[in-house]
């Protein structure tokens, strides 16, 4: 699966963020290691959501806006 990231250099480190998974963030202090950060980031996230989830029943709820 492919996540869209964005990284922000600031004037000591590039921040990463990744939109899909809001609060999921981190730093690196070159860009590359700031794109290795937010994926392993991105993978601890999903592996915990998988874990967490993985009895729960999913339901569908419609909302108007």
């Amino acid at each position: 699966m492919k996540y869209s990231v964005l990284i922000n250099k600031t004037e000591f480190v590039f921040d990463a963020h990744c939109p899909a998974l809001p609060g999921r963030h981190s730093r690196g202090e070159t860009f590359e290691k700031a794109m290795e950060n937010i994926k392993d980031v991105i993978i601890t996230y999903l592996r915990m959501i998988a874990e967490e989830t993985k009895e729960a029943e999913i339901y569908q709820i419609e909302i108007a806006i």
